[in-house]
């Protein structure tokens, strides 16, 4: 019994911080389909229904907004910034922690550094960048832009990976005949594949999630994504459509965070191999 009271408090803590995480999206459900007259009702609970619910405002989100547009823009750079960034990434990392010798291996760090530098120094020369060369209103723009900011927190991040794989691996595979290309291919590539996991994971929620850019690249609403594009609908001057802005933040939370839990074993890996080498 004497350990009782401290498994009742780690019990609490673990409740409270369950509540704390679940209770805003649990929230933003409940709100999708409450009525106007309800939602703005004063001393209404926000977590019962007291008029039936409505579908109203998820099909006015999907059928009176651009959203299904936003959602495949931001689809498609998603994809693309990460393939961008998977390519120059992975090979770039490899070589410095491999073929670079001394210097390599305490580059990490500032490659880093450019990752830290906040974009609101850096959008306006990109802007210009970007209208010299007629990428202004289109998606292609954000595809060329985001990768700046994806490929520097990957490189590092897959430096201290490929720094956890015994370089023996790579030396073998050389002495069996293979070139530094295939022993690179076949032996260290399957390795790296939870840290390669985590570069997809990040690079593609920063595509989804970015806003300045965003905002000041594109101004057509056809050719925004949704972080740009569901402010701009939903939000007229001072009305907000609150039961759509929580439908279209359920609809890319909820497919988002899924893919975070399926991939978290890797995330972790990633992260903790990084932090360990550059420790």
């Amino acid at each position: 019994m004497r350990g009782y009271p401290r498994k009742l408090i780690f019990y609490a803590a673990i409740v409270l911080l369950v509540l704390f995480t679940t209770l805003p999206v649990l929230y933003a459900v409940i709100t999708i389909f409450k009525q106007e007259s309800e939602l703005y009702r004063f001393g209404a609970n926000p977590f019962i229904y007291e008029t039936a619910p409505t579908l109203d405002h998820l099909v006015y989100l999907f059928t009176s907004t651009p959203f299904p547009t936003f959602a495949m823009n931001s689809l498609v750079i998603g994809l693309c910034v990460v393939a961008i960034t998977v390519i120059l990434a992975v090979p770039a990392a490899y070589s410095l922690a491999r073929l670079t010798g001394h210097w390599g291996e305490h580059s990490g760090m500032a490659i880093f550094l450019v990752y830290l530098i906040p974009p609101t120094l850096l959008f306006i020369p990109l802007f210009r960048i970007v209208v010299t060369l007629g990428l202004a209103n289109s998606i292609w723009s954000l595809v060329l832009v985001l990768p700046t900011i994806t490929i520097p927190f990957c490189t590092w991040l897959l430096l201290g990976f490929f720094r956890s794989i015994p370089r023996q691996l790579d030396e073998a595979a050389l002495l069996d005949g293979c070139t530094r290309f295939q022993a690179f291919w076949k032996v260290v590539l399957p390795q790296a594949l939870p840290g390669i996991g985590a570069c997809i994971v990040f690079a593609f929620s920063l595509s989804l999630s970015n806003y300045i850019y965003a905002v000041t690249f594109i101004s057509e609403s056809a050719s925004r994504n949704i972080s740009a594009g569901v402010p701009t609908e939903l939000i007229r001057g001072d009305v907000y459509f609150w039961p759509s802005l929580m439908a279209a933040t359920t609809a890319v939370a909820i497919p988002l965070g899924i893919a975070y839990g399926l991939l978290f074993d890797y995330l972790v890996r990633g992260f903790q191999s990084a932090g360990a080498k550059e420790g």
